[in-house]
């Protein structure tokens, strides 16, 4: 046998310009697999033909980790070499006919920490193979361009893997020899390696049939160990949702005669859409009204409606190279948001969810686009693939779809996607095309006559500014607004060309009231909203028939993913936060209040801290509390909102908008300006906490879990203004809820109440949650995670977290258990993590290191919480550059997190 190398070469930049076709073509796949933990033998049977498109040159395949034991060509033994992690076979009969190639291999899924390609997790065998996991089971052109037929056959010990699931559909399965048996797949859709996918174990499953639309019946199935089947409901609820939904707004059935989803707490992704065999990390599965929170309930909703979207957009058309990422992943996205606005009913509903959404957006994307690692939408070059799984690509993909949607209207983005499958199902196709086919259905819209700047979002990397300045004229009755625009350059990308961005926007009176909007030139008014597509460096725009100088209304319903600059007074922002139709508008008003707030009280030198790091001075003017009382009071609010606007901007989103940033400073300020509206509004809180409760039955839907987390925030409130006045009845009443909660979301918010205002009850409390739920591996994962991320207070969180870390429970190598220690310390817990002692920094490299030797995806996404390093104020700027200087000196860093670290270290 032949023992391929796992040493780590340092991996070359891989261009987009670069791209060429395949030498060959596999047409067909036969897998036949024995499977054990120690040593899994794979017999590789593919049908190829060169591509005649291309110069002849050798076949080369992908391959890591093997142990290579035999190659064939034509059923006769063959010539070959390994180079540079690939086998090299040069001596292949010239000509366009088909030839079949034999290769036999063993690997050790025991041993495969990474998690990518074949490992096994509980006694049960699993696969990841996006984005090059399947060269970790045999040899291929691992490339999602090549795209084939598969049948594969399973084969194990019965009593061990009595379930033996691949991709497509069940043809035949029977027993063997020695209490073995077998299971024969057959996917009747040709597709990438990526998209492969088996499972072997001791698995139970919830079955569904149904009937589609199409008069077709199907078979649904969701596995989970057994002891997980009552937490299954939810999940295949929300499946049958997302067949039903994608029928009836796509016309896009099912493909298949079943489909499967798998769960499996060890999986460094959040899911996988491989066709027909969907694997799911169990955070995005299992949910009991006793162990989710309405939280986790509408995350499994939103992922299994992802994967399943999938099924076309990604799995019916899927990429043609690794750059092209966002086109199923942006796409889908915008799918899933869609899908869970749908499902939630209500207009408010839909205004929550958008602003959840935009959020994200704003918090975590927006610094990747002003960061090292900052890259366009469509990639030009990468060094390992893993790192672009990003933001960029999903949530930002997710809005340059969006306005494509927003510019052809509903029923118009419906033909582009139906002109989209047309031409291109069953293929590997880019970016452009998929935007091409939306504007050549829709001739005559926006989108298609502005095109070529449009396609600007895929290829410019960057967060766009729009600077908007408005002019009354009285005498004229006119108003004048003038929009320019402006992009910062980003690595690699010096200067951008304008894009074209859509702008929805209406005007209000001084009252409150929508304006009718009547544009120069225009008869008549068109409504109280509307859209400009803003092209140029700079346009004006002249609405007619203004009586009074108005308020505007801009970027409506976040109509593109860019920083808005405009010089609102704190009445104009008063104003739309209590009258503004728009919900977004209404939200971001409340948003742009607290945030002028809490920069001016940074930079204020008179509102020093006490020995403790707490701001005593008052911080929040009578005008701000005024608005946030009558939001709390207006009963014509949705609760869910209500929640949204009385939720200060976040530390992370406030050191985006300064130049420099003292993260002490910072969570000095926002605790202070919470512990303010806490205190002012007692009476407030203790109302809506009372009037918000929800007896009776539990159910995740959206009004029931906007009440439960508006009297969450209320009792979060309570507990913060308890601290200060040293009140002991409502951290009572905090401990007693805790205790009586009949649902996780009651119990978590208030134990989460506790532990944030650092009550003493905490403690008892935290053991209490401990010792019912130590058997439920996600539930204890809540637990690590909220003392990970709590308030810090004289630096108490890293010694905890060190604490955390020796608990019998805690097991550095799954991924969701160091995510909720590590991760909520390192990237959610700014306070606590960037220490003037530079101990959070030194933390942080340590778990790099140490997570880089066994799963270099996990430590690269570690990596990234450095990425804005260069803002920093001293001393923390070169304490955190020493800790990443530490990394980066290390020989053997994998290819995952040294293009981070360099990245992050680039001048």
């Amino acid at each position: 046998m032949l023992d391929v190398s796992d040493a780590r070469p340092t991996a070359a930049t891989i261009r987009r310009e670069d791209y060429t076709a395949p030498a060959f073509w596999i047409d067909t796949v036969d897998l036949t697999f024995d499977l054990d933990p120690a040593k899994t033998r794979v017999l590789s049977k593919l049908r190829i033909r060169r591509n005649m498109e291309v110069p002849t040159q050798p076949l080369r395949l992908d391959g890591e980790e093997l142990n290579l034991a035999r190659v064939m060509v034509n059923g006769a033994s063959t010539s070959f070499k390994t180079e540079n992690s690939q086998l090299v076979l040069e001596n292949l009969p010239e000509g366009d006919a088909p030839m079949d190639l034999e290769i036999f291999t063993t690997c050790c899924p025991a041993k495969n920490t990474q998690l990518s390609g074949l490992y096994v997790s509980n006694d049960t065998f699993f696969t990841q193979c996006e984005a090059e996991g399947f060269r970790r089971i045999t040899y291929f052109l691992d490339r999602p361009d090549v795209m084939a037929s598969y049948t594969v056959t399973l084969r194990a010990s019965k009593s061990q893997y009595p379930v033996l699931l691949s991709n497509g559909n069940l043809v035949d399965s029977g027993d063997l020899e020695d209490g073995r048996h077998f299971a024969k797949w057959v996917d009747p859709h040709k597709k990438p390696s990526y998209l492969f996918a088996l499972v072997a174990g001791k698995l139970v499953a919830r079955e569904q049939q149904i009937k589609s639309r199409a008069g077709n019946q199907h078979l649904l199935q969701v596995f989970v160990r057994p002891g997980d089947l009552e937490k299954t409901e939810h999940a295949m609820n929300s499946l049958m949702a997302s067949i039903a939904w994608d029928e009836a707004r796509f016309g896009l059935s099912l493909d298949l005669d079943r489909f499967m989803i798998v769960a499996t707490s060890d999986f460094n992704m959040g899911a996988m859409e491989n066709k027909g065999l969907n694997i799911f990390n169990t955070k995005y599965v299992l949910a009991s009204q006793s162990t989710a929170t309405d939280v986790d309930y509408a995350n499994i909703e939103s992922v299994v409606g992802h994967e399943y979207f999938h099924n076309w957009t990604g799995d019916r058309v899927t990429c043609r190279d690794w750059f092209q990422l966002s086109l199923k992943e942006g796409l889908t996205v915008f799918r899933d948001q869609e899908f869970s606005m749908d499902m939630a009913g209500s207009a408010s509903a839909r205004a929550v969810k958008r602003i959840d959404d935009v959020r994200v957006l704003r918090t975590v994307q927006f610094p990747e686009d002003a960061g090292p690692m900052a890259h366009p939408v469509r990639p030009d070059s990468y060094v390992e693939i893993n790192n672009f799984y990003t933001v960029t690509i999903y949530e930002k993909g997710a809005e340059v779809v969006r306005m494509q949607h927003n510019l052809v209207g509903r029923e118009g983005f419906a033909q582009g996607m139906k002109l989209y499958f047309e031409r291109h199902d069953g293929h590997a196709v880019t970016c452009d095309d998929f935007v091409q086919a939306i504007a050549d259905a829709n001739p005559q819209s926006p989108l298609a006559q502005n095109l070529t700047q449009f396609k600007r979002w895929y290829s410019q990397a960057g967060t766009p500014r729009v600077t908007a300045r408005g002019e009354y004229d009285a005498q004229a009755r006119s108003y004048t607004l003038t929009l320019s625009q402006s992009c910062p350059a980003t690595p690699g990308q010096d200067s951008k060309q304008p894009f074209a961005i859509p702008v929805t926007l209406g005007l209000l009176g001084a009252d409150g009231s929508a304006l009718p909007l009547q544009r120069e030139g225009d008869e008549q008014a068109s409504g109280t909203e509307g859209t400009i597509v803003l092209t140029e460096p700079s346009m004006s725009i002249t609405f007619v028939n203004v009586d009074s100088a108005p308020v505007p209304s801009l970027l409506r319903g976040f109509s593109a993913p860019v920083i808005l600059e405009y010089g609102f007074s704190d009445a104009e922002l008063l104003n739309l936060l209590a009258h503004d139709s728009d919900p977004f508008n209404r939200w971001e008003a409340g948003q742009r209040l607290g945030m002028r707030i809490a920069i001016a009280a940074i930079s204020d030198p008179s509102l020093a801290a006490n020995a403790q790091g707490e701001i005593e001075q008052p911080i929040l003017p009578t005008s701000f509390i005024a608005a946030m009382r009558d939001v709390l009071r207006n009963p014509s609010l949705d609760a869910a909102f209500k929640e949204l606007v009385l939720t200060l901007p976040s530390e992370s989103y406030i050191a985006e908008q300064l130049q420099e940033v003292d993260p002490q400073r910072i969570h000095a300020v926002r605790d202070a300006m919470r512990a303010e509206m806490a205190t002012a509004l007692l009476s407030d809180w203790i109302q809506a906490y009372e009037e918000h409760q929800t007896p009776g039955a539990y159910s995740p839907d959206a009004a029931s879990a906007g009440r439960r987390a508006l009297a969450g925030h209320a009792l979060n409130m309570l507990c913060l203004a308890a601290r200060r006045s040293g009140d002991t009845l409502w951290p009572g009443k905090t401990y007693q809820r805790f205790k009586d909660a009949g649902n996780m979301t009651d119990r978590f918010n208030a134990l989460a109440a506790l532990v944030n205002s650092g009550h003493e009850l905490a403690k008892p409390a935290l053991e209490r949650f401990h010792a019912l739920f130590k058997d439920e591996a996600l539930v204890i994962d809540k637990w690590f995670s909220l003392q990970a991320g709590a308030s810090d207070r004289n630096g108490n969180i890293l010694p905890a977290v060190r604490t955390l870390m020796k608990h019998p429970d805690f097991q550095m190598k799954n991924p969701n258990r160091a995510r909720s220690v590590i991760f909520s310390y390192c990237n959610a817990n700014p306070g606590a993590f960037h220490r003037a002692d530079g101990e959070g920094y030194a933390y942080w490299a340590d778990r790099v290191l140490e997570l880089d030797g066994f799963n270099p995806q996990v430590a690269s996404r570690l990596a990234r919480a450095m990425d804005r390093w260069r803002k920093l104020a001293e001393p923390y700027r070169a304490l955190a550059r020493a800790a990443i200087e530490r990394v980066a000196a290390k020989p053997d860093l994998s290819n995952d997190v040294r293009e981070v670290i360099t990245r992050a270290l680039a001048d």
